[in-house]
């Protein structure tokens, strides 16, 4: 039965592939400042961290091959319609042409901003390990809320994030 176990193990570590389990330390956590990070989004603007000063951020860390960021992308998609301008949602791929995201963003209706990355330069600003990564920040660039692949970010989650990021930086509203 041992053995049973430990080779089903072996096999569910070799087949997660990009659904791994986030140890401590894998990444930015609450109370850490975002990166410093540049990158292009997909209408061609340019995209950096202080420009996220004075709003909330919803940053997601993806890879369209990704089941469980397959599964999130639209909770993500009905975040930014429903907060988008006043707070800021986009997502970052991990390895993956820019051709590639179009085609996803286009087959499944999606209009989140999204910055396409063939490597992993800005996703190791954010973590080692794991996608989806989804981090939460204040209008001081702080992280408040970090979700990678267990539990996924839900619109539930989210939407709690930031109302309660909004009234602790506007009690009176």
């Amino acid at each position: 039965m041992k053995r049973l176990c430990a080779i089903l193990t072996a096999l569910l570590a070799v087949s997660a592939c990009i659904r791994d389990r986030l140890p401590d330390g894998s990444g930015l956590e609450p109370g850490d400042r975002l990166p410093d990070f540049s990158i292009v989004m997909n209408d061609g603007s340019v995209l950096r961290t202080e420009d996220l000063a004075g709003k909330i951020s919803v940053i997601v860390l993806f890879h369209t091959g990704c089941p469980d960021c397959r599964a999130e992308l639209p909770d993500i998609q009905r975040i930014y319609d429903e907060y988008s301008p006043e707070v800021s949602v986009f997502c970052i791929s991990r390895e993956e042409e820019a051709a590639d995201v179009e085609a996803y963003w286009a087959a499944n209706g999606l209009s989140v901003p999204y910055s396409a990355q063939k490597d992993r330069n800005v996703y190791g600003l954010f973590a080692s390990t794991g996608v989806p990564r989804t981090y939460v920040s204040d209008p001081d660039l702080t992280v408040r809320a970090v979700y990678g692949d267990s539990p996924t970010a839900t619109y539930m989650q989210l939407s709690a994030d930031i109302r309660e990021i909004s009234d602790s930086f506007h009690p009176d509203r």
